[in-house]
């Protein structure tokens, strides 16, 4: 544990990581098959698809988290489900605030990937199909090392994104210190008691810099992504 840091703060910085780490990483594979879908699929309800994807993006984030309360929660009829037949409860619990970073962060990572996708020539794809390559393989030796730049991009916008999560997270699974309390939750606890401030300035310098090294880093891999297009 960092000096400068009391055990409240990195015990809410240490979970942030955490959850921030397993919604990144759970959401990958969705995103990347959502992503192929809307970049490259035809079908009816395409649009549709594509709105509730973006929908968190638009919703207040404590909507999205009473939504998925009513859903997952103990009485919800999936959260029910769970927990009477895999004894999963998500509700309260630091899963569920993997849940609810991972459902905030999504639409910023099938963004980034879709953008990549569809920067990609399908007259590649197409010549690997034509020298008998299945799709699943062209997809996996043609697609993914040429949108990699961008699957890294969008796995760290939503990574930044997850660690930065309040609204969905605190209406679903609370702010139990040491359970449920993320960063953010941590630096709104700590503005409502005298003399927090301090710990709350230490966490939002944090807060500040691991969004400012995700941008950056963003940014410098969709610039190496362009490149790499240019220079096909």
């Amino acid at each position: 544990m960092p000096a400068w840091l009391s055990t409240e703060e990195w015990t809410a910085l240490r979970l942030s990581l955490r959850v921030a780490l397993w919604a990144t990483i759970l959401s990958l594979p969705l995103a990347l098959l959502v992503a192929q879908a809307l970049a490259r699929w035809r079908f009816p309800g395409k649009a549709v698809l594509n709105g509730l994807v973006h929908l968190p993006l638009v919703l207040p984030p404590v909507v999205t988290g009473y939504v998925l309360l009513l859903s997952f929660g103990r009485r919800g009829w999936i959260g029910q489900f769970l927990d009477q037949w895999f004894g999963i409860v998500l509700a309260f619990r630091w899963t569920g605030a993997v849940l609810a970073a991972a459902v905030m962060a999504f639409p910023l990572m099938v963004r980034a990937i879709r953008l990549s996708i569809e920067a990609v020539d399908p007259r590649l794809e197409q010549a690997a199909g034509s020298l008998g390559a299945s799709a699943p393989w062209v997809w996996a030796t043609v697609t993914l090392p040429l949108i990699l730049p961008g699957v890294i991009a969008g796995a760290v916008l939503a990574f930044a994104k997850a660690m930065g999560e309040f609204g969905a997270t605190i209406t679903f699974v609370s702010n139990i210190p040491g359970q449920t309390q993320t960063l953010p939750s941590a630096i709104y606890s700590f503005l409502q008691v005298p003399g927090g401030e301090a710990s709350a300035a230490r966490l939002a310098i944090i807060s500040v810099g691991v969004a400012m090294t995700a941008l950056i880093l963003s940014e410098w891999l969709a610039r190496k992504a362009a490149r790499r297009v240019a220079g096909r």
